[in-house]
């Protein structure tokens, strides 16, 4: 039997980190281990070792032989493994530990909305107030924590405007710096995995919805600010982008997550996350999109390119190793019938026979992989500890 894993990582702002992000902090908050790759997968892959160290240790005999896998790009490239795999023969029972519990059977398809914006023709000559910039994002697969905006001829009363409308939002905080005319607007979110938007707070939509306190026109930012508003808005499920909401009763409702905005060779690119369940075909849903752009496109009056791309999404239905996992997670953690879930994120589940995912992430709780605040709790390391080890002797004796 196989246990997967990966050993890469996603990066991080050192700057938003009590100590190194890649370093162990066992202090800066008690009962928890901080660092990046603590919950998502390095503390997987040394609780995997534990576990299979003990088994050894006790001298438990096993039919079947344990092989740990570590793969070194999951979070950016999964030809090299599928080569791999090519060539070696892999377990025909597989758990990955790169999830959540109780087993993970579902996976949402991984899918992307690029919006290019050219370069501004000219700069406008009025003293009226001016967008001049607008950015946020880190990387592709968080939800962003960081967005800021600058303003030219910015009015006291349009910033009293800005600052009344950014005061409605629940968790968000602003910064507001003035040099002379000039006004920057600084959002500070909560950021997250993007496959579960709903543990963080979106910076960057965020931010267009404080903006959103009068018509702006004549930059690229301003045709970016006013697609945000219009087709992405606050919420979470892509309600306002034309037809594309829809939601399946297991794997749960798509999500649409700006990510990154960011200035590229003079344009101004959007990069949108989608996480999308069974239920709609890929054309379709590309249709879709493709028809609210167009509209906002046309309405707007403005030159912009998208990019669309749409993943699959996955489901395992015959792994016979799900009832002895669930049995094991029941054991363990007291949680009566428990029963497999999906989840937004792909894992490598998907390449190998057999595959479902098992922990490390409790259900209910907020996974802090791919946020700038990543940790397990000792408490949580210890128990999934128990429950691999228990795992691997069920499955492999």
């Amino acid at each position: 039997m196989g246990v997967i894993t990966h050993g890469d990582v996603q990066p991080v702002d050192p700057a938003k980190w009590a100590r190194s992000p890649f370093e162990l902090d066992r202090t800066s908050e008690p009962g928890k281990l901080l660092g990046r790759g603590t919950e998502d997968d390095k503390g997987p892959i040394a609780t995997a070792l534990y576990a299979m160290k003990s088994i050894q240790d006790k001298k438990v005999l096993l039919r079947k032989r344990v092989e740990l896998y570590v793969y070194m790009a999951e979070e950016s490239d999964w030809e090299p493994l599928k080569e791999f795999l090519k060539t070696h023969t892999p377990p025909d029972i597989n758990i990955t530990i790169d999830a959540e519990y109780p087993v993970v059977t579902a996976e949402k398809g991984y899918g992307s909305i690029k919006l290019s914006l050219p370069a501004d023709a000219a700069l406008p000559s009025a003293t009226a107030p001016v967008l001049r910039s607008l950015t946020g994002g880190f990387f592709g697969s968080q939800i962003p924590e960081d967005a800021r905006a600058t303003i030219e001829h910015a009015t006291a009363a349009l910033e009293a405007q800005i600052r009344a409308r950014a005061q409605q939002q629940q968790g968000m905080r602003y910064t507001f710096e003035r040099q002379g005319e000039t006004l920057t607007v600084k959002a500070l979110g909560v950021s997250a995995h993007s496959s579960k938007p709903e543990d963080g707070l979106n910076a960057i939509s965020m931010l267009a919805d404080a903006l959103n306190v009068q018509p702006w026109t004549g930059t690229q930012a301003a045709d970016m600010l006013s697609f945000l508003n219009q087709l992405v808005g606050t919420g979470l499920y892509g309600e306002k982008f034309g037809q594309i909401a829809y939601r399946d009763a297991f794997m749960g409702p798509m999500t649409v997550a700006p990510t990154v905005l960011k200035q590229n060779n003079g344009e101004l690119e959007l990069n949108i996350n989608l996480r999308r369940p069974q239920g709609k075909t890929a054309y379709a849903l590309r249709q879709q999109v493709l028809d609210a752009f167009n509209g906002w496109k046309a309405q707007r009056h403005v030159a912009a390119e998208l990019q669309v791309q749409i993943g699959e999404p996955w489901l395992q239905t015959s792994a016979p190793q799900i009832p002895t996992l669930l049995t094991v997670f029941s054991h363990y953690t007291g949680i009566t019938d428990p029963q497999p879930v999906a989840i937004g994120g792909g894992t490598n589940s998907r390449l190998f026979p057999n595959a479902v995912s098992f922990g490390p992430a409790m259900p209910h709780t907020v996974y802090t992989g791919h946020s700038e605040h990543e940790f397990i709790t000792e408490k949580q390391l210890l128990l999934n500890l128990q429950m691999y080890t228990a795992a691997l002797i069920e499955l492999a004796k």
